[in-house]
């Protein structure tokens, strides 16, 4: 069944019905016609918390931008336009998702170089930016003038947590219009994954255990490693019974996120490396093939540098992932603890809430939860993971 181009976008029909008014604008613009004023405007910023959808809502838009459907409403999911958008090589679109820690300005300027082309197809010059909170100051800056003298016929897309200005600066935000998307509801991610193929109760469980998270959930219904990752990680609250666990559980943690950073680019890694030595004329026996050996050091050290700073991203989000399961375990302990009529993050582990509930005091289990956030930021402020991560549960042991 054809859910068009929207059909992704989970638990977000407010938004939806936006940027089908705005797609539909646009083809108006594109057709010679006159829409509505401010129907369609050249800065969109999408927000929302993590695993709302904000990428896939930016996508999903460019795609109806891009649909060529004559009889349907823009974005029917069926023509080139909608097809290669969504999978990524439609020629006028462009998706800049940061693989390291930033998004350097070296990378943005040639990609607001590139925007200023016309579009190829006759429509629309997308750029979607999927982490603009992750702009450092000179990129930001670099995206601001094009932002404040877009082309004709070029679209921002701009995907960040909030549109605070710790998240993007108060100049790009108010060229923006903003699309605020909320967290989808238990029901709506179930019923994604649903038509997606997953067993209604394995659906149900993955949407109630993901926070919110829609990719989260897809992960946890589809993939066993990510579910005995989850199950490692929540155990280790009732584990801590001694001081020597601290070690043992830190130990189990780093590795494990060191194995997804690994696991997630070794082959990547290799296969980028010998992508540039061949073309620096590695294996060559020319009368130039010294030469361009000695200057592919240069180039193998730069690629060295950005595979490195990937790793770490990877390793970072997996930790955190973790992190943000055990703060959410925490919280329902409180719950728990209160008798708070509210629902329970992990509810396949309420036993494990009541049992910690009934042994701390509520005082107890709030340091807890406490020394959890702090290492996310002591994380963020690039402490080192071991370190940060044994004084948290060394935290946890001892209440």
């Amino acid at each position: 069944m054809n859910r068009g181009v929207w059909g992704d976008v989970v638990g977000q029909p407010e938004a939806v019905e936006v940027l089908s008014a705005a797609a539909e604008a646009a083809a108006s613009i594109v057709a010679g016609g006159s829409p509505a004023p401010g129907a369609m405007t050249h800065a969109w910023l999408f927000t929302g918390p993590p695993g709302s959808g904000r990428s896939v809502a930016a996508r999903a838009f460019a795609a109806a931008l891009q649909c060529t459907a004559v009889d349907d409403r823009p974005g029917c999911g069926s023509c080139a336009g909608c097809h290669t958008t969504l999978a990524g090589t439609h020629a006028d679109v462009r998706v800049v998702a940061p693989e390291g820690l930033s998004i350097s300005v070296a990378e943005m300027r040639s990609l607001v170089q590139v925007s200023a082309r016309r579009p190829t197809s006759g429509r629309w010059q997308v750029v979607i930016i999927a982490d603009a909170d992750r702009l450092t100051e000179g990129a930001a800056n670099a995206l601001l003038k094009a932002v404040e003298e877009p082309p004709a016929r070029t679209v921002f897309l701009l995907c960040a947590p909030s549109d605070h200005p710790d998240d993007v600066s108060v100049t790009i935000r108010s060229r923006c219009r903003i699309v605020s998307l909320a967290t989808p509801r238990t029901a709506s991610i179930a019923a994604a994954l649903e038509v997606e193929g997953v067993a209604p109760e394995v659906a149900s469980w993955a949407a109630s255990v993901c926070g919110g998270h829609v990719g989260r959930a897809r992960r946890l219904a589809t993939d066993e490693q990510s579910r005995a990752r989850r199950e490692a990680v929540l155990r280790i609250p009732m584990a801590l019974r001694r001081p020597a666990d601290i070690f043992t559980c830190a130990d189990q943690l780093v590795s494990a996120a060191e194995g997804d950073a690994q696991t997630a680019n070794e082959g990547r890694d290799q296969a980028e490396r010998e992508a540039l030595e061949t073309a620096m004329g590695a294996g060559g026996t020319g009368k130039g093939t010294a030469a361009a050996t000695r200057g592919a050091k240069g180039a193998l050290k730069d690629l060295e540098k950005r595979q490195k700073s990937r790793a770490t991203r990877t390793q970072r989000d997996s930790l955190d992932q973790a992190l943000v399961d055990l703060a959410a375990f925490y919280r329902d302990v409180l719950v728990t603890a209160t008798g708070a009529p509210a629902v329970l993050n992990h509810p396949d582990r309420a036993e494990d809430a009541r049992a910690a509930a009934s042994s701390w005091t509520p005082e107890s289990a709030l340091r807890r939860l406490e020394a959890v956030l702090d290492c996310r930021t002591a994380l963020e402020l690039n402490v080192k993971p071991r370190i940060a991560i044994e004084a948290m549960l060394t935290t946890l042991q001892r209440g």
